[in-house]
């Protein structure tokens, strides 16, 4: 596949009913807000995350790359990874000796000196450059959103082509807890407790509804770094279009994604700011009502005042097309 030669910006549009997008652990899984404004708020890291399991579900045992050997759409960062060992396979397949970074035993046992640690830690530049390469060549989210893999055994660093903001609710949105109930308990001590009532009390967060926007943008220029192509660039497209149908939780509640604007640019450097696309994209309530909304139907979604349809290419602007892709 060839490498993107231009530049593109996208918004995405998604929806929450009755569930929480993006929990925060430092105030008891309560979903984000904005303490200002009262918007909801979904990191970008959560993003990515429904990205990197999409990919995994649907590609990573697809198309080996006949030169490296490997699968070109593994998942750099899952669940229960240990990050150093996948640097280690990139030494390991290329041939070259790992050097670790930190203090490195002698062949004694012994702690080695400052000087040895110091040339563990830096490497050879010529060795790091090619793992760099391989883990850009065989992870799906090393060569879409970049890696620091400096630690442990030394793969170096990549700024990745893709780069997504935190999603803000169109909306304040007002974050409800619930109290729930399980007709069970984990132990016999806790049933005895109880005297056979054996009830455990929980907590739930939700939101009732709320319309969340986000920004992404790619960059041809660094895409032809990492060796992101046409290919990456469909599949990252496809990901936001339909990640939600494939993560459905009793937390989450009902999430969907609601619309993807893509604007693509004719030029590797762009042909309009950014900014100036997205401030043009508005969402507004339709039915002028001032109580909270709680379904879709009641927002519209315009450029320049009309409602594309799915599907639908206009000129946004000289060199640069809009595509409503959902």
């Amino acid at each position: 596949m060839a490498l993107i030669s231009h530049r593109y910006d996208f918004v995405l549009l998604f929806d929450v009913k009755d569930g929480n997008p993006n929990g925060d652990p430092d105030a008891g899984n309560l979903p984000r807000v904005d303490a200002e404004t009262g918007h909801g708020l979904v990191t970008d890291v959560a993003l990515k995350r429904k990205v990197r399991n999409f990919v995994a579900m649907t590609r990573e045992q697809d198309q080996r790359d006949p030169i490296a050997g490997e699968h070109r759409f593994e998942i750099y960062v899952r669940e229960k990874a240990i990050l150093n060992q996948q640097h280690q396979r990139a030494y390991s397949a290329l041939g070259l000796e790992a050097l670790e970074t930190g203090a490195a035993q002698g062949g004694d046992g012994e702690v080695a000196t400052k000087k040895s640690t110091k040339d563990r830690r830096k490497g050879s530049s010529d060795d790091v450059d090619k793992a760099r390469k391989w883990m850009c060549q065989n992870f799906y989210d090393v060569r879409t959103f970049g890696a620091v893999m400096s630690l442990g055994t030394n793969a170096g660093q990549v700024r990745g082509p893709v780069q997504l903001t935190f999603a803000r609710s169109n909306e304040p949105v007002v974050a409800l807890e619930h109290s729930i109930t399980r007709v069970a308990v984990a132990t016999e001590a806790e049933a005895e407790k109880q005297q056979g009532d054996n009830r455990t009390m929980g907590r739930k967060h939700t939101v009732p509804y709320g319309l969340y926007r986000a920004h992404g943008f790619v960059s041809a220029f660094l895409a032809r770094q990492t060796g992101f192509d046409s290919e990456d660039l469909d599949l990252l497209l496809k990901a936001l279009e339909d990640m939600f149908e494939h993560d459905r939780s009793a937390a989450r509640g009902e999430m969907a994604t609601r619309g993807l604007y893509v604007f693509e640019h004719d030029s590797e450097l762009g042909n309009a700011h950014a900014h100036a696309l997205f401030d043009r994209l508005v969402v507004d309530r339709a039915d002028g009502a001032d109580a909270p909304a709680r379904a879709f139907g009641q927002y519209a979604v315009t450029f320049d005042g009309r409602s594309l349809a799915v599907g639908e290419t206009v000129q946004a602007a000289p060199a640069v097309r809009l595509t409503r892709r959902c």
